[in-house]
């Protein structure tokens, strides 16, 4: 009997060189690539039916309760990554699926959060479409040396945005949810509570995890706080932050400029205020997406099938 696998949302049609998916035949196991968006609930439904496994990249495309059970033949789920917020997890173990990750790239996610911020303190992409339309120099970015990098959120992400910014010479200040002051000193950084880290803050950096809590945490009020002179930064999740509220606030000059990786909505719709909102460097969620990252994603997430083929799944989410 032969089992179908869908390998989703490989949007640059590179899945196939990161894992040697075509052995899995040898067991029975037939694989399809999935370049698009698969689109809402109904679309996911339709297009999965029939496929016994599935591998998701990341958080593309969302598995809730209402998902899988409308897809009774779906058997192993994995996830890139060893936590995803798009799975259900609860569900479908009540429904029988196993649901395997993988492990991930340690420095992708900080490395373009770093990146982000410095196109977006300098400018980058607006001189470059000038230059490229025939103009020459607009206005003047910020140097980094002597300014305050605010950092909410002091994970590991969050730890190695402190050492990027003690190389370029910042004071950094942090807030997270769990800070000790075993943790602020270990990075080298001084704890604040969220207000004062707005405040006080240059350019704060999103590092937080999604959850009920921080749903919409920087909100108008933490943009009026960070001022006419600061930049967001937020390569996390989209809807830590209030989207209309930082719209409104670049519009009206509240703040100087905004980075963004993460959406409320993703792919970001082409209709989306965002798109033309001023003073943005926006780029498509691209944190992860490395080659060093989808080696390990795609690698990992082939040994999982493997396994569970072989009945010693890897890696199980619970």
């Amino acid at each position: 009997m032969v089992r179908r696998l869908a390998i989703l949302d490989d949007y640059q049609c590179v899945a196939a060189g990161f894992a040697p998916w075509r052995e899995l035949e040898d067991l029975g196991i037939e694989p399809t690539f999935f370049t698009e968006y698969l689109g809402g609930e109904d679309a996911v439904v339709e297009r999965l039916r029939g496929f016994e496994i599935v591998v998701a990249m990341r958080e593309r495309t969302r598995f809730p309760r209402t998902v899988l059970e409308r897809l009774p033949g779906l058997q192993l789920l994995v996830t890139t990554g060893m936590r995803n917020a798009a799975i259900d997890l609860a569900a479908a173990d009540e429904l029988g699926i196993a649901v395997s990750g993988t492990a991930g790239s340690a420095g992708a996610a900080a490395e373009l959060s770093w990146a982000l911020l410095m196109a977006t303190v300098r400018g980058i992409p607006a001189q470059d479409a000038s230059l490229r339309a025939g103009g020459w120099q607009l206005l003047p970015g910020i140097e980094l040396a002597g300014r305050t990098l605010g950092i909410l959120g002091l994970g590991r992400i969050g730890r190695a945005m402190a050492g990027y910014a003690h190389a370029f010479g910042m004071d950094v200040l942090a807030w997270s949810p769990h800070m000790t002051a075993e943790r602020a000193a270990g990075a080298g950084v001084q704890a604040v509570d969220r207000q004062e880290l707005f405040d006080r803050s240059d350019i704060v950096s999103v590092h937080l995890r999604l959850s009920g809590e921080y749903r919409g945490i920087v909100s108008a009020d933490e943009l009026r706080r960070l001022g006419p002179h600061g930049y967001l930064i937020n390569t996390a999740r989209g809807p830590l932050v209030d989207e209309a509220g930082l719209v409104a606030a670049l519009e009206q000059g509240l703040i100087a400029g905004a980075g963004l990786d993460v959406y409320d909505r993703e792919p970001l719709p082409p209709g989306s205020a965002l798109l033309q909102a001023p003073r943005t460097v926006l780029t498509p969620h691209i944190g992860y997406v490395t080659e060093e990252a989808y080696r390990i994603f795609y690698g990992e997430a082939y040994d999982d099938v493997r396994a569970w083929a072989a009945g010693t799944p890897l890696r199980v989410l619970t």
